[in-house]
């Protein structure tokens, strides 16, 4: 009897080449080219915001003045009880540590309240120069303790946001997220750490009286600070006030796409001088992101040496006229560079 010890060689190629085209298939479809999807054109970004005014010109690569404006539009508006979402913890040179809400503005307690038991005495003129913080919704920042947030219900019937007791404020001078113009307004007002205790170096004082004697701060600005926000993922989201739901780095930076890469074949079109204005986000561990889409995360291998992170195939990058967190200023640079969605997408190109 004859034994057959494997294959002929017609079988073995066979089955090369059907693996050969299924490993191309499965990298097809992780960078989300099932439609074509290979060029900015064609993109469905459904309801994204638009470009803000005057972008579009210039050379691609920002070489205007490419820095744009502040682009907050306050911290909410006056008298109004906003959910604050998912906290976080900014570690401030100036304050210590300082909790913030999702889109990155500064939350408040006011020495007047009491914390046990948990009452607000800020209403009428002071709740319109410090509007409070909704209960609802409300998620304790990663590593501190949630049993400390609560809330505590308002003469109105409003539902108040506290930590540790403390009713929590933002302040409606604060512009932009790093803000922290209520701090030490009227002697009485200052940046809630994440205890509920004031904000403060080091964990000790509280700040100096910058503010009006009434000490519900209608005219008195204590300065902004650029803080830092921590215990954030490699990657992760944050709510911004006119983008929407964008993507950040570990720093809080805001991460942006170039429409003019393509994801297959993966390519950025961003070299040389480019990437003094637009550094490349470097490779990020795959459990270490929250709330982006993992298909098409992959690392990508510049022609220069530089490994790139991608989602979806797209390469990310963040942009130097970003100087703090909450910074959106690269946003519709020449038409072409725009904030990036957690699923890769360019957040306002129109195509």
């Amino acid at each position: 009897m004859q034994h057959v010890s494997g294959g002929s060689p017609r079988t073995w190629r066979s089955a090369s080449l059907v693996a050969a085209a299924a490993a191309l298939l499965a990298l097809t479809t992780a960078c989300g080219q099932e439609k074509g999807d290979q060029s900015p054109k064609g993109q469905n970004v459904g309801n994204e915001a638009p470009v803000k005014d005057g972008a579009g010109a210039g050379d691609g690569y920002g070489s205007g003045n490419g820095y744009g404006s502040d682009s907050g539009s306050g911290a909410d508006s006056a008298g109004k009880a906003k959910a604050a979402g998912q906290l976080a913890v900014w570690d401030s040179k100036k304050l210590g540590k300082v909790v913030t809400d999702s889109a990155g503005f500064t939350l408040y307690r006011f020495d007047k309240d009491t914390a046990q038991p948990p009452k607000s005495n800020c209403d009428g003129a002071c709740e319109t120069a410090w509007p409070v913080v909704a209960a609802k919704g409300a998620e304790a920042p990663p590593g501190v303790d949630k049993s400390l947030l609560g809330e505590v219900a308002r003469s109105d019937g409003t539902k108040q946001l506290t930590i540790d007791g403390w009713p929590m404020y933002r302040y409606a001078k604060d512009a932009k997220p790093g803000d922290a113009k209520g701090q030490g307004v009227g002697g009485t007002w200052y940046a809630a750490a994440p205890d509920g205790k004031k904000a403060a170096p080091g964990g000790a004082g509280a700040g100096a009286d910058s503010g009006a004697d009434s000490g519900y701060g209608d005219d008195a600005d204590a300065g902004g600070d650029a803080a830092r926000p921590a215990d954030l993922a490699g990657l992760s989201t944050r709510n911004d006030p006119k983008l929407g739901e964008i993507v950040v780095d570990k720093n809080g930076m805001t991460v942006y796409r170039f429409t003019k890469d393509s994801a297959w074949p993966m390519k950025s079109a961003c070299t040389g001088a480019c990437l003094e204005k637009w550094p490349v986000v470097k490779p990020v561990e795959k459990n270490d992101t929250k709330g982006i889409l993992k298909k098409g995360f992959v690392t990508f291998d510049r022609p220069d040496g530089i490994k790139q992170q991608t989602i979806d195939c797209w390469p990310l990058y963040t942009f130097a006229g970003d100087k703090k967190p909450g910074d959106t200023n690269g946003q519709g640079v020449g038409g072409t560079w725009f904030a990036a969605a957690p699923n890769g997408k360019p957040v306002g190109a129109t195509k």
